[in-house]
């Protein structure tokens, strides 16, 4: 495997990774100690949030340098085969 497949691979890894945390932040809130009162938790959640949007267009970036990567080595082999 390339290079460029290998770093969007770990770009996967990483954009999953973040994922499950913010996943996990979510999930634990309604848990969250009633005595931090609603606006720490509307925070956190806001936060969570756009950690999950933005594990997702990490996540469809690395998709596309995947695609990109594999299209190019088709290419390369079409001209030289």
């Amino acid at each position: 495997m390339d290079g460029l497949s290998q770093i969007a691979l770990q770009g996967l890894s990483s954009a999953q990774s973040q994922f499950d945390t913010a996943a996990s932040q979510i999930a634990r809130a309604p848990l969250a100690d009633l005595n931090q009162g609603p606006a720490s938790d509307q925070v956190d959640l806001s936060t969570a949030a756009v950690a999950l949007l933005q594990s997702k267009n990490n996540f469809e970036a690395n998709v596309k340098v995947l695609k990109t990567s594999d299209e190019m080595q088709q290419t390369l082999i079409n001209i030289i085969g």
